[in-house]
């Protein structure tokens, strides 16, 4: 099948013609590229086109696409069967690095970011015997419905519905402040001193485009909610053995954390940990529920070994991040050069490009970024073999599978578009 008739076919399966909006082009314009195969740092198309991919499949493939080692272990655990609903070995090896790599006493492994954050959420309320979470504007925690919320005008504004279908009642536990404000999250506690269950948030902001944490803001995270008796959730579903093996570091005494992506190598994953008495009021062991057909699913757990083994030595990590340092670099000249108005931000293996002035560094600033500029980049790069995520308000990943001539690729490609973008936003 063409792309043309894969889209079509999509349109009318699914809403949208896709299975999650953030495969969407409807930012940037054009339909969503259907990829039928991907090979180290490239994908391809259903006409056969290749792409150099900055998109990654949103995070989980610092090791590219099809490590051979990686597609060995699926092959070898899926021969031997593809679920069980028991206890596996590969569960408990999987269970023993991580806890190794990031200092947690006990996780609990799930299918997905959102069941992790979901149900991290629920055991600080069981916890603390309190409603009410925090979190911060711009944070995506996954799609359940108290973390469905957005900011109103004032600086802390208790949640509303960011979603048809969240009831007013469950989107209102949930308050919404400004992302690097530690005076806010201090006037939040301040006015609600006995309410807060936990604070979650990204150590390094990652749906809002890329945006890094301020130590003042980190220093507060550690501080304050411990102060007033909540906990501090970390969600490193993006972070966690991607900016290094282990945690990123950022907040050490977080409670909770939350992790994903990586530790599956590219298979659906979620999973959450933390002290040894908090977890243990999880289920069988505690009164906190939480279940799951396919948790610890062999496949998963092969897949998230042999990932993890790839990474242990580091050199991934350190291929991956020279490679992203080589592609901010030339960025930051191609923007030079157009003389048109984008800021470069990259932390490890993750950068975007913001069209705007300046990094922002909440969500209220990245909401200035002009997004018209954006999309005409982002279908300019595409027209040159580069695939971007769709959104201004993502984040873009370079693997350790990328060579010096992707980037080198991809530089030139954004000299161009970034010329383009340029005279294009100057005419309207």
């Amino acid at each position: 099948m063409s792309n043309d008739s894969l889209r079509a076919a999509a349109q009318e399966l699914f809403p949208g013609g896709v299975n999650s909006p953030v495969r969407s082009f409807r930012s940037v314009g054009g339909g969503p590229v259907p990829i039928v195969r991907g090979e180290g740092g490239h994908v391809y198309d259903a006409d056969g086109a290749r792409y150099i991919d900055f998109l990654g499949a949103f995070g989980p493939l610092l090791l590219g696409h099809a490590h051979p080692d990686v597609v060995a272990a699926i092959q070898r655990a899926a021969a031997g069967g593809t679920a069980f609903g028991a206890l596996t070995p590969g569960e408990v090896e999987l269970g023993r690095r991580v806890l190794e790599a990031t200092g947690l006493e006990r996780l609990r492994f799930v299918n997905s970011g959102t069941e992790a954050t979901m149900t991290a959420i629920r055991l600080a309320r069981a916890a603390t015997g309190r409603d009410v979470i925090v979190k911060f504007d711009g944070c995506y925690h996954g799609h359940s419905d108290g973390l469905l919320v957005k900011a109103g005008s004032g600086v802390a504004t208790m949640g509303l519905s960011d979603s048809a279908g969240v009831p007013a009642a469950i989107a209102a536990l949930t308050a919404v402040l400004p992302y690097n404000d530690p005076a806010a999250l201090a006037g939040w506690f301040r006015a609600h001193p006995d309410d807060t269950a936990a604070v979650i948030v990204e150590p390094v902001a990652g749906n809002m485009g890329l945006v890094a944490p301020t130590p003042a803001f980190v220093a507060a995270l550690q501080e304050i909610p411990r102060a007033h008796g909540a906990l501090l959730i970390a969600d490193e579903v993006i972070t966690g053995f991607r900016l290094r093996y282990g945690l990123s570091g950022l907040l050490p005494e977080a409670d909770l954390v939350c992790l994903g992506k990586i530790i599956g190598g590219g298979l659906p994953v979620g999973a959450f940990g933390g002290r040894r008495e908090l977890m243990s009021l999880i289920a069988p062991e505690g009164p906190v529920y939480q279940a799951g057909t396919l948790s610890g699913n062999p496949l998963v757990m092969a897949t998230g070994i042999a990932t993890l083994d790839a990474l242990a030595g580091g050199v991934p990590y350190r291929r991956a991040e020279e490679l992203a340092r080589h592609f901010e670099n030339g960025l930051l000249a191609a923007v030079k050069r157009s003389e048109g108005m984008a800021a470069v931000v990259r932390i490890g293996s993750m950068l975007t490009v913001f069209f705007r002035d300046t990094p922002p560094a909440d969500y209220a600033q990245a909401r200035e970024s002009d997004t018209a500029a954006f999309a005409h980049f982002h279908r300019g790069m595409l027209e040159r073999g580069v695939l971007l995520p769709p959104s201004q308000f993502e984040t873009w990943f370079v693997s350790a599978a990328h060579t010096e001539a992707d980037i080198d690729a991809a530089v030139r490609a954004a000299h161009e578009a970034l010329r383009e973008t340029a005279l294009q936003a100057m005419a309207r």
